[in-house]
């Protein structure tokens, strides 16, 4: 029997095309759209785990925040 199991992907948008990658594995695709992004890294997901070999369920990363102390960019005034 065949279980599903659930990943985590972080998309961004670059130079027109949005970028997915996998958080648990080193995978990454793109595509015109979030949802294409989103299937194209799905696809690259089960080639990846299947060229591989792994054994499911991988252990996920763990995710935190910080804070970094930076300058705001100036409002343009008015001429």
């Amino acid at each position: 029997m065949t279980k599903m199991f659930t990943f985590s992907a972080r998309v961004q948008k670059k130079n027109g095309l949005y970028t997915s990658s996998c958080l648990e594995l080193d995978v990454s695709s793109q595509g015109k759209t979030i949802e294409e992004a989103v299937s194209n890294l799905k696809e690259a997901v089960e080639l990846y785990i299947e060229k591989e070999g792994l054994t499911l369920p991988i252990k996920r990363p763990f995710l935190t925040r910080f804070k970094v102390a930076g300058k705001e960019p100036e409002e343009k005034k008015p001429q």
